[in-house]
């Protein structure tokens, strides 16, 4: 058994968007405090930066884990 392309990428990419939102807390907290609308649009910029791709799906030739 293994982890379908699918899936695994969702893992890959969940850790990316994680992350990416910690650097972003991080610098909201050395720098000016924006407000919270601005800072909810900071946060959707960093994620649409990271251009995560779609990926297509495959039927599973074996068992796979979802």
């Amino acid at each position: 058994m293994s982890f379908c392309d699918h899936c695994e990428g969702q893992r890959f990419d969940r850790a990316r968007v994680l992350r990416a939102l910690r650097q972003l807390q991080k610098e909201l907290r050395d720098g000016r405090r924006p407000s919270p609308d601005a800072t909810i649009a900071m946060a959707l910029e960093a994620i649409r930066n990271l251009d995560i791709p779609h990926i297509e799906f495959v039927e599973p030739e074996d068992e796979v884990i979802h």
